[in-house]
C-alpha cells in the first residue's frame, strides 16, 4: 500500500479516536452520545480496513464504544498499528 494511503488511514483514524473519545468527557449525554457514535465507528472501521480483519476491528469497535468508560480505548489506532506494523512484519519474516 501506498505511503500516502497508509498515512491518511493513521489521521484519519486518530480523528476517529478522539472522536469517540470526546463523548468520554461531556457529562450526562456522553452515554447517549455512545450509542448514535458506536455503529458509526465501526462502520467506518470496516471501510478503512477490508476483510476479516476489517470487519473483527469492526465488532471490536462497537463493543468498545457501547461500552461505559471505553472510550479512551483507541481502537483505530491500534488497528493502523497491527495491519502496517505487525502484520506486516509477520509477512517479510515469512518470505
Amino acid at each position: 500500500m501506498p505511503a500516502n494511503q497508509k498515512k491518511k488511514h493513521l489521521i484519519l483514524g486518530i480523528v476517529l479516536d478522539l472522536v469517540g473519545m470526546a463523548s468520554f468527557f461531556i457529562p450526562g449525554i456522553g452515554m447517549f452520545l455512545d450509542i448514535i457514535w458506536a455503529p458509526i465507528a465501526a462502520w467506518f472501521m470496516t471501510r478503512m480496513y477490508k476483510g476479516q480483519a476489517g470487519k473483527t476491528a469492526g465488532v471490536v469497535t462497537f463493543i468498545e464504544e457501547i461500552l461505559p468508560g471505553m472510550d479512551v480505548v483507541p481502537t483505530f489506532t491500534l488497528m493502523w498499528i497491527y495491519t502496517y506494523v505487525i502484520r506486516k512484519q509477520k509477512t517479510v519474516e515469512a518470505l
